[in-house]
């Protein structure tokens, strides 16, 4: 099926912030994935030190904490193939929040190593399910009441993600200094839970009800044929990401251990990419209705590329912080248009492909850990930075074809 995105209408930005402060659902959406980002990046720096010492695990097994994360993908396609066949998106997202909060209890109150690694693949992975099931609901809504607009609207619920990540792990840190790992845990299950206070009772609207009851021609799923556009954007999504756990698990060896750089230049380098992200992601669906969501993911990716060869090539502050800008260039686009991409590329179930994409962090981190741990042995720092470069590279040329196809272009 051909999908064309509409160029002729101009988005402005106080009217998307108007429809999101106007709508019970967007607001609350907004609000709920600003406490997601909040809790889960307050737990994520802290989750290896948790388990090494409180747990005694080694730094290896610690490391393969990360690969529990593979079995989100499964879950979030699960509860994403319920949710088109029901329409039910609040009610699912609630269930995933609870197991969010039960997960991250039970890990808190962890007393064997095994524990939180059962724990984190069996329940979490469910609970990463919950974002997906907000954006398939504002898409109904959106759907249901057209607006020049309402691409922005995506981008202002996303920005509030975003704005969770660049607080939490500050507070994270703060709160773990200053009580215990398990308390910090805590918090982030009490952030996870009240995901569900700013939607309240609210209710799916029944158009999403029916849309997802029609979905996948009725209790049947699309087929692998319709799922391959989408597939094929996700792939290319997870390339672009690899480079995320490369750059976080070495840019701060790098600097710190080679070029020894005081700690607050460091934290300047680190923390100027999701400020610049959330400058651009509201500018990003400016651009890209005159452009097109497709060509402008080409260009974000290229910024991908070059952000690498910054890291690999330049050795200095300067060259750092102007890799960390072209990353934050990266992520303003693809946060603010991948889910509206992913969802176009498959119309007839929003969920699913809600579910799909999300999730796929999970195997892109896999797969940048893995290709980080042996490049770092192999070539070392900074030269491991010319991997995430090459797979970027690969994500350009794909999203390049994807382009010109006029059958997969959004």
């Amino acid at each position: 099926m051909a999908l064309h995105e509409q160029v002729d209408e101009p988005v402005m930005r106080t009217s998307a912030l108007r429809l999101t402060l106007a709508s019970p659902l967007y607001r609350g959406a907004t609000i709920a994935l600003f406490l997601s980002g909040l809790g889960f990046s307050a737990a994520a720096p802290q989750i290896a030190s948790f388990l090494v010492n409180d747990l005694g695990a080694t730094l290896t097994a610690a490391g393969l904490f990360y690969l529990t994360s593979l079995t989100a993908p499964v879950a979030g396609y699960l509860v994403g193939a319920r949710s088109d066949r029901t329409g039910a998106r609040l009610g699912l997202f609630r269930a995933c929040t609870v197991a969010g909060f039960v997960g991250w209890v039970g890990i808190a109150f962890s007393t064997q190593l095994w524990m939180p690694y059962l724990i984190s693949a069996v329940v979490l992975g469910f609970a990463g399910a919950a974002t997906s099931q907000l954006f398939a609901a504002i898409h109904d809504e959106l759907k249901a009441h057209p607006n020049p607009s309402n691409d922005g609207v995506v981008a202002v619920v996303r920005m509030a993600l975003t704005g969770g990540w660049v607080v939490g792990p500050v507070a994270g840190a703060f709160l773990a200094a200053h009580t215990s790992l398990r308390t910090m845990l805590l918090a982030t299950a009490i952030c996870t839970l009240a995901q569900v206070v700013p939607l309240g009772a609210l209710r799916t609207p029944p158009a999403a009800a029916s849309t997802g009851q029609t979905s996948g021609s009725g209790t049947r799923g699309p087929g692998v044929r319709a799922m391959l556009p989408l597939l094929a954007f996700t792939t290319l999504y997870v390339l672009v990401y690899a480079g995320e756990p490369i750059k976080y698990a070495y840019l701060p060896i790098y600097m710190n251990g080679q070029l020894d750089f005081p700690a607050g230049l460091s934290g300047a380098i680190i923390g100027i990419q999701p400020l610049v992200e959330i400058v651009l992601m509201p500018l990003a669906v400016l651009v890209a209705r005159r452009v097109g969501m497709m060509r402008l993911m080409v260009v974000g990716a290229a910024f991908g590329v070059a952000a690498n060869i910054c890291f690999a090539t330049t050795g200095t502050a300067a060259g750092l912080f102007a890799g960390q800008i072209l990353m934050g260039g990266v992520w303003g686009v693809f946060a603010a248009l991948g889910i509206i991409v992913a969802q176009r590329l498959l119309p007839t179930a929003v969920a699913t492909a809600s579910a799909i994409f999300l999730s796929s962090t999970s195997l892109a981190s896999a797969l940048g850990g893995a290709a980080g741990g042996v490049g770092a042995a192999v070539i070392g720092l900074p030269m491991v930075f010319l991997i995430p470069a090459a797979l970027g590279l690969l994500a350009v040329i794909g999203l390049a074809m994807m382009t010109a196809d006029p059958e997969d272009r959004p």
